[in-house]
């Protein structure tokens, strides 16, 4: 619900006569002073602990150079962040300045401003605004006082494939980054995805862009047509239990905190009617619900703080709880990770998998509906299409499936895989109408290494090794791939089931340092980065293939970006 205060003095002067009662008169009357200013304060969203509040300044007075608002609150509001004023707060009082852009106030001329803030127990409305020691607000719970407007809706219905007709949001900071590089400009005006990766994302952290400023960028980019921007939503508490790269800030136990700080802010934001025109797809929760599945137990594979995940229920209700909330705001498209060929299409993980997104799906007050569809190869190298083999063949009596590199995996690639997968979801309770993306952005395997026919039929393993595009030592390593290549542009329905193909990951974002880094993102060190590493049960124990010198996930890897343009199928022109 939005609640609204306009001050009264915009449509009367409160004047004191001979008794001292305050009492309503007609500014047009004589001899009644102009109104000097006029604030709107909405609350747009409000949660549990938190909420997200506009404000808009109106000047009557002469025009103004720089400026001023001031206000106390009654209760214990605190104002955490905010956007296009410099808010300050001492106590219960408030005050919001002018930012360099925004100093010039004309007469008549307005200027807004928004911010987020945290409270518990009751949210009221200021009473009082002064703009420059003017006071310009006052109560207005008398008769003929300004009355809340409904909310505006949303879209009331969702489009089928987001992605198709619409634009795509690009990055300007990934581009920026990209464009620097040489030769970077051929591929820096693609759409990637923005990582909300901790708390601090959501408004922005190091200088970055929060979520609200890429929101409105997207608006501008948007113009007349439709346009979907692209957002990861990655904070589980205990996120990515196998692998310690990408472990987060939340501890296994801080589901509350996901909830509360984490995914209610961003669904406060999201929900703001400024940006019911665009299409905001979410993927959510990479790495998270089929480590559930694959590493834990009595498996070789088991991780113990993946058991304890497992243990605890986190990953399935922080799933569920962010489906539940993000898919209340009808512009919003879900898609959860799925994964990807070389970790879920063995016949024990595949079935066990989707039953498990059912699973979380349907916690926290979710259902299927408010999933739209899921994303696999997410961050992750896989080959988008193995054209020189089939899952069918066999050489010297050995099925392809027996080679060390398929190791008895019925998917080869990541689109046999995605198009399988989808079905086996649709038998798991899912809707038969969800839509599938592939994120491609580093699985294109080109260069003068990618082979251009089958291999020598010596024996299976020659004919698989010889022919396949995917050139890493084994499916199971992840982290800052030698030899790996931009893999196909973003595109829309590229092909049955599938909405989009995607670049999800930024390409040249780190997968996680080369050795230890220390860092304030709760971001560890993992093996699987470092080039010298032998593996383990994960990866069958083969070297980690990883590249040298990286920085930690997230940041950018430069070395990375160019061997990615460099090896990129089809090659850049």
């Amino acid at each position: 619900m939005s609640r609204t205060r306009t001050a009264l003095l915009a449509a009367m002067a409160l004047v004191a006569g001979a008794t001292g009662t305050a009492f309503a008169v007609d500014p047009g009357a004589a001899g009644v002073a102009a109104v000097p200013c006029t604030v709107d304060y909405k609350i747009q969203n409000q949660w549990s602990t938190g909420f997200t509040a506009a404000v808009t300044v109106t000047n009557n007075s002469a025009a103004k150079s720089s400026w001023s608002l001031k206000w106390s609150y009654a209760g214990n509001q605190k104002v955490t962040s905010g956007w296009n004023a410099k808010l300050s707060q001492s106590g219960a009082a408030v005050t919001a300045a002018n930012e360099t852009y925004n100093a010039q106030l004309a007469t008549g001329g307005s200027v807004s401003f928004g911010f987020q803030g945290s409270y518990s127990g009751s949210n009221a409305i200021p009473a009082t605004f002064t703009l420059d020691g003017v006071t310009c607000n006052v109560d207005d719970g008398g008769p003929g006082g300004p009355t809340d407007p409904p909310d505006p809706g949303g879209p009331s219905n969702r489009v089928d494939n987001p992605y198709s007709g619409a634009k795509v949001y690009v990055n300007p900071e990934w581009s920026a980054n990209a464009a620097a590089e040489p030769g970077g400009s051929r591929v820096a005006n693609q759409p990637t995805g923005v990582w909300l990766d901790r708390i601090a994302a959501i408004n922005g952290a190091g200088g970055k862009m929060g979520l609200r400023a890429h929101l409105d960028e997207a608006l501008r980019q948007k113009g007349s047509g439709e346009l979907v921007v692209q957002f990861v939503i990655y904070n589980l508490p205990g996120r990515d239990c196998s692998a310690l790269a990408s472990n987060g800030e939340l501890k296994a136990d801080e589901i509350g905190r996901y909830k509360t700080d984490y995914i209610d802010p961003i669904k406060a934001i999201l929900a703001d009617p400024k940006y019911a025109s665009l299409r905001i797809v979410t993927t959510v929760e990479i790495d998270s619900l089929p480590n559930l599945v694959t590493n834990t137990g009595s498996r070789p594979t088991a991780v113990p703080q993946c058991d304890v995940m497992k243990a605890n229920g986190n990953y399935v209700k922080g799933v569920g709880y962010a489906l539940n909330k993000l898919g209340d705001v009808p512009n919003v498209y879900n898609y959860v990770d799925a994964g990807h060929h070389g970790w879920i299409g063995w016949d024990d993980n595949f079935g066990p998998t989707a039953t498990i997104m059912k699973e979380a799906a349907t916690a926290e007050g979710a259902t299927v509906n408010d999933v739209h569809g899921f994303i696999t190869n997410t961050a992750n190298y896989s080959a988008l299409k193995e054209n020189n083999f089939t899952i069918n063949d066999t050489v010297a009596g050995k099925s392809v499936r027996e080679s060390k590199w398929v190791d008895w995996n019925r998917y080869l690639d990541e689109l046999s895989y995605a198009q399988a997968f989808r079905n086996q979801l649709v038998s798991a309770g899912f809707n038969s109408n969800i839509g599938m993306l592939i994120d491609t952005s580093r699985n294109g395997w080109g260069g003068a290494a990618r082979p251009t026919g089958p291999g020598a039929t010596t024996s299976v393993d020659t004919y698989v090794d010889g022919g396949r595009y995917d050139r890493r030592l084994n499916a199971g390593n992840w982290c800052n791939q030698s030899g790996a290549g931009l893999g196909e542009r973003p595109q829309a329905s590229p092909a049955t089931g599938i909405d989009a193909y995607v670049w999800m990951k930024p390409p040249g974002e780190s997968d996680g340092s080369s050795k230890a880094i220390p860092n304030d993102e709760g971001k560890g060190f993992d093996r699987m980065c470092d080039p010298t590493y032998t593996g383990n049960p994960r990866n069958n124990n083969n070297m980690s293939g990883a590249l040298p010198d990286a920085p930690v996930s997230g940041h950018w890897f430069s070395a990375q970006f160019r061997q990615l343009m460099q090896n990129a199928y089809p090659p850049l022109s």
